[in-house]
């Protein structure tokens, strides 16, 4: 059944056995490509598609998206629970907190948050989700294996991940914390945040305003795909606490039609609200136009689909790291509306950044 392939894959299964033998002991750490979601290890990869109708068929995926809509989905041949490192947490080469250079510095995001509230005041948009992409030199030959097994005793989360496929440049560690879709069949669950303080107590009405905004955003990309009358929103403005911080998380769901499979459901839905704003084409002309570098990996979508069961958890890719050659990058950024201080909406995105930075300087 693995063995299908799809007309839009390309086949890669000549290196699978030397890749996913069963102890690891074959496996040369940093080369091999692999993927972590889900709470399993994959190896044996056996075909690599952009094609989402390709999740449809057989097998089971690792699932990489970028904000920008490329799409990277990976099968694999053996899915095992994750388990110990074989000869331990891979080396890492710490990251400094003052190696980082920011796309948008202090300045420029307060501009970009001025700039967002008088394009709210003139009634163009509700919310903008503003974005700014750090960057760091790595040493050359540097993998992120390293990084993924230190966030992951650190800075645990339920949609941790690390997707490895050298043989496209993917190389992709999230510590996500919010699921932008999981699909039982025809049963399809997102969960969007928005709200974002260090404590319960300090979350602000435009936290809860926020959320609610991004709900009724949900909800109508998800009517776009599901059956009438079975989307509805049976959580609304939940806290939930993650290290450092805590989130305000609500929950959509809905079922689907029979005629839509993943191609339809991913242009429904995509990029999920939460990291956009509302109404989601205009803020996503706004984002075009304030933010100077794209954002991969970040904001995209990480997680795994199997195909045979008709199962998928995909998470929302933020907190997150990707590595461009020697170049290590990751995101960090919040959602603007008319309530926000410019200085508060920065002091946010250094409070969801500083953790993770902590993890990478070795701290």
């Amino acid at each position: 059944m693995h063995g299908l392939r799809h007309p839009a894959a390309v086949a890669l299964g000549g290196t699978a056995p030397v890749v996913g033998t069963a102890d690891g002991t074959a496996r040369r750490a940093g080369t091999a490509p692999r993927a972590v979601v889900g709470g399993f290890e994959a190896t044996g990869l056996l075909d690599v598609t952009d094609d989402p109708a390709a999740l449809e068929s057989a097998g089971r995926w690792a699932v990489v998206r970028t904000f920008e809509g490329r799409l990277t989905a990976a099968r694999f041949a053996d899915w095992r629970p994750l388990g110990p490192t074989p000869g331990g947490v891979p080396d890492w080469a710490p990251v400094p907190p003052g190696a980082w250079s920011s796309s948008l510095d202090g300045q420029a995001f307060r501009a970009g948050v001025a700039d967002v509230r008088e394009r709210i005041a003139a009634g163009d948009v509700y919310q903008v989700n503003l974005c700014r992409v750090l960057a760091a030199r790595l040493r050359p030959g540097t993998t992120l294996h390293g990084l993924h097994a230190r966030l992951a005793a650190r800075h645990p989360a339920p949609y941790a991940a690390h997707v490895h496929l050298p043989g496209r440049g993917l190389d992709v560690v999230s510590a996500s914390p919010e699921l932008f879709l999981s699909r039982d069949r025809d049963h399809v669950v997102s969960r969007p945040i928005k709200g974002t303080a260090p404590t319960a107590a300090e979350l602000l009405p435009k936290d809860r305003a926020e959320n609610v905004m991004i709900v009724d955003l949900v909800r109508n990309d998800l009517g776009r795909v599901c059956r009438p009358g079975t989307v509805r929103a049976p959580e609304i403005c939940a806290v939930e606490e993650h290290p450092g911080l805590v989130h305000l998380v609500s929950t959509v769901e809905g079922r689907l039609r029979e005629d839509a499979g993943w191609p339809e459901l991913l242009d429904a839905t995509y990029p999920a609200g939460s990291i956009v704003g509302a109404p989601k084409l205009a803020a996503l002309d706004v984002i075009d136009e304030l933010e100077p570098t794209p954002r991969g990996p970040y904001c995209g979508a990480i997680g795994w689909v199997d195909a045979d069961r008709g199962t998928a958890e995909l998470a929302v890719g933020i907190r997150t790291f990707w590595r461009e050659g020697t170049t290590l990058r990751f995101g960090t950024g919040g959602g603007i509306t008319w309530d926000s201080d410019p200085d508060g909406e920065w002091r946010e995105t250094e409070l969801k950044a500083a953790r993770l930075l902590a993890v990478a300087a070795g701290a």
